[in-house]
């Protein structure tokens, strides 16, 4: 009796012994795949690092540098001083910051109406508004810069500003997030005396507060990021964006891919403190509204 029942533990924890080692096998694959996936996309970034402190003549040598240099500063103080790269990145600062605040508010209030109140026609509103994604944004462009020619905007922050208040990824998302938000809560706010703003402003907003910040590095990197359309608008040197000012710094004949390097790390330094700054709430926003409680 006891070798009978022994013989079918002995055959369960086989299997699962079995079964443990698969699972370490795929885990070890899975680690290594990412580790190298890691690798690629980060090699890239340490070059750059390492190419702005060297001249331009020592950039492309062969084999490459995987070494700092000494040249950093001046390829700092040639971008500043020289480019007037620092014009370029107080206004997209500005027009980058300014956006998106003020569109992470509008997307909000959106997508809080389209989750919790019913009108007529809210169904095709969103529906238009979702297809509108499909929209290519050179489509746009020719009637954006005739509105700005004529309210005499161009070269101004107001024609990079206002055209990106309403964004329907961003609407789309406060959407999905706002459905999540218990209506019971919303209800009680309501019986407590709270006005719809109060309620919107302090109890819906702080419960999503993960979208917001979502939402916020998406926008932000879509302005910060935005090259066409800024190209289009803006008259002068002392008007251009980051993208504009790092694309007039390759000439026709020689480029300082010194300074071209140099303000390429500048210019992502702000995405990453404010992705690091928000990094803890951003995967759970992209994942709110997915589950239904």
């Amino acid at each position: 009796m006891t070798a009978q029942l022994t013989t079918p533990r002995r055959a369960s924890a086989r299997r699962t012994s079995q079964h443990r080692r698969r699972e370490a096998t795929r885990s070890g694959f899975l680690t290594v795949f990412v580790a190298l996936g890691a690798l690629v996309m980060i090699v890239p970034f340490l070059w750059l690092i390492v190419a702005t402190t060297y001249p331009t003549s020592e950039i492309f040598t062969v084999p490459p540098h995987v070494w700092f240099g000494d040249y950093f500063w001046q390829n700092l103080t040639t971008l500043f001083q020289s480019r007037g790269f620092g014009d370029a990145l107080r206004n997209s600062l500005v027009v980058a910051t300014v956006t998106t605040v003020i569109a992470v508010f509008i997307c909000s209030a959106a997508g809080y109406a389209f989750a919790k109140f019913t009108f007529p026609g809210r169904n095709v509103i969103f529906v238009v508004i979702i297809a509108s994604l499909a929209l290519p944004s050179q489509v746009t462009l020719v009637p954006l810069f005739q509105m700005m020619v004529e309210l005499g905007w161009l070269n101004t922050y107001p024609s990079l500003i206002l055209p990106n208040l309403a964004v329907p990824f961003g609407i789309f998302l406060m959407r999905q997030s706002m459905s999540s938000v218990p209506d019971e809560l919303i209800q009680a706010a309501r019986v407590d005396g709270a006005g719809e703003f109060r309620t919107f402003l302090q109890i819906v907003l702080p419960t999503v507060r993960p979208a917001l910040a979502a939402c916020s590095i998406f926008l932000f990197l879509g302005q910060w990021n935005d090259f066409v359309y800024p190209l289009v608008v803006l008259r002068t040197q002392d008007a251009y964006t980051v993208p504009v000012a790092l694309a007039s710094l390759q000439g026709v004949s020689s480029t300082d891919y010194g300074a071209l390097l140099t303000g390429t790390l500048v210019s992502i330094t702000p995405v990453l403190i404010l992705f690091l700054f928000l990094q803890r709430h951003f995967v759970a926003g992209l994942l709110a509204g997915s589950v239904k409680q």
